[in-house]
């Protein structure tokens, strides 16, 4: 029977949850920062940006009709300037502790380097394995070696293709996978760009659909358990078998080279004792470095040769050429116009488009002006902190490597460079991510020219899906043909 006792308190009841909630948003000290208004209400336009892969983009969107500092959720803000990447990543030595959004992260359970959360966990983990990817270690001829004779096989591939197209995305990710278990395990690294089992191995990461069913189960983990078979359908989780088997056995191994990750995570090596791992740890750090590995080196060479080959940056590729064959056997790291080159494409298109999230620590902090309380969210994304400064960057959506050979500015451009994030949790496989960069373009441009293949690939696929921790092409392939250079293109 309708009670209008009940109906009254019901009502009642909802009146007060939804005054307080409003009178919460509307008195938060994060109201004088600008933003759209449903952000002072609700993070759930966010979300959706997040679940259609264009969080990215849509953050971009809101910089540049808010400017550097912005708010995109109750308790979220975005920030794109030099002092904000500074305060946020850089104080205190490794900035400010992650949030709880790298759960999304974790590998067979376990916190890896990139997933602990707050400054200690991570400098405990990052002593044991910091220098296996020092640039004195990368250096060492046997592990420029591997790079190189990874290189040699993907110019392998491109002879084949010979009056064909080469579809980039997969052999690139193949050369990434190649390279960084190379450096994870060698001499039990992978050999994809030649063997079908590791190549399945490698499609198995690199064309992962799990995103969604993973947002879904850190948003809602109760959502997921009612509805996890339903959500299959639509939203699979993350199933590597091929992947977990290969790091699982390998990571067993007690007798790899000395410059390797898992010699270093086995104990071996100068410096002081270091903490023991369990055979779990050490095979969940090595997973989530591999996948890693692929994705950034892969992702940010394909969107950079796939830049180079079009009309409006034959200039570039024929200087970068001329470069290349005036000086052979010259070190990948002497040669201004290939760094160029590459600082332009990781400019452009930054591997890792995720906004790096951080709370605030006790007490709140001043950032970009703004008075930030303890508890908030805040962060910075490459791909706006890259291109906001018109005055450091100007014409920003152009690709144009030539802007960093000019000395006015150089300081600006450098401060604000931010694809392998910056302090003391930036991105620990800088150094080999540019060696494999520069050496495979290389081996590719003192070879070939490179073209689309305007018959069987559209411009579209090659638009941002923002996965957060990789921004692969839209249609997962990149179909270029290489033309061997001939004499007449050789210095005299």
């Amino acid at each position: 029977m309708f009670s209008p006792v009940l109906a009254a308190s019901s009502l009642l009841f909802i009146i007060v949850i939804v005054g307080d909630y409003l009178r919460r948003s509307l008195s938060s000290p994060l109201n004088s920062i600008p933003g759209p208004w449903y952000s002072r209400f609700t993070s759930l336009v966010l979300k959706y940006n997040e679940f259609t892969t264009n969080r990215t983009r849509y953050i971009h969107q809101l910089h540049l009709e808010y400017g550097p500092a912005v708010r995109i959720a109750p308790n979220e803000l975005a920030f794109a300037s030099a002092g904000a990447v500074k305060e946020i990543y850089c104080s205190g030595g490794s900035g400010y502790d992650k949030t709880e959004f790298y759960d999304l992260f974790k590998v067979y359970g376990r916190r890896t380097m990139f997933t602990t959360l707050n400054k200690d966990d991570h400098a405990r983990r990052k002593r044991i394995l910091a220098d296996r990817y020092a640039n004195t270690n990368i250096v060492r001829k046997p592990s420029l070696d591997g790079i190189a004779d990874r290189a040699a096989s993907f110019v392998k591939r491109c002879i084949e293709s010979a009056d064909q197209s080469l579809d980039l995305y997969v052999c690139l990710h193949s050369y990434a996978f190649d390279c960084v278990t190379h450096h994870l395990f060698h001499p039990y690294g992978t050999d994809s760009l030649q063997s079908k089992y590791d190549e399945d191995i490698m499609r198995e990461l690199t064309f992962d659909d799990s995103l969604q069913n993973r947002l879904v189960q850190y948003y809602s983990p109760t959502l997921h358990l009612v509805f996890g078979k339903l959500l299959y359908l639509f939203a699979k989780p993350r199933e590597t078998p091929l992947a977990d088997d290969f790091v699982l056995d390998t990571s067993a191994k007690t007798d790899t080279t000395s410059f390797t990750l898992l010699n270093r995570l086995n104990g071996v090596g100068s410096g002081p004792p270091q903490p023991q791992l369990d055979h779990l740890d050490i095979a969940a750090e090595c997973l989530d470095h591999m996948a890693a590995g692929i994705d950034t080196t892969g992702d940010g060479l394909c969107f950079l040769l796939w830049e180079l080959s079009q009309p409006s940056s034959f200039s570039f590729q024929r200087r970068l050429r001329e470069e290349l064959l005036a000086n052979p056997g010259a070190s990948f790291d002497k040669l201004p116009y290939l760094d160029a080159v590459v600082m332009e494409g990781l400019r452009c298109f930054p591997p890792i488009p995720m906004s790096l999230p951080r709370h605030v620590p006790r007490g709140g902090r001043n950032i970009d002006g703004y008075v930030v309380p303890e508890g908030a969210v805040v962060s910075c994304q490459a791909y706006s902190v890259q291109r906001l400064d018109r005055s450091v960057f100007p014409d920003p959506d152009t690709f144009n490597p030539e802007r960093w050979l000019r000395q006015e500015g150089d300081a600006e451009r450098k401060r604000l460079f931010f694809a392998f994030a910056n302090g003391g949790r930036g991105c620990v496989g800088k150094h080999l991510a540019l060696a494999e960069m520069k050496m495979l373009l290389q081996a590719v441009y003192s070879r070939f020219t490179t073209i689309p293949d305007e018959t069987r690939m559209a411009g579209s696929s090659m638009e941002m899906s923002d996965q957060l921790i990789s921004s692969r092409p839209l249609g997962q392939k990149c179909l270029l043909r290489f033309n061997p250079i001939g004499a007449a293109d050789r210095p005299v």
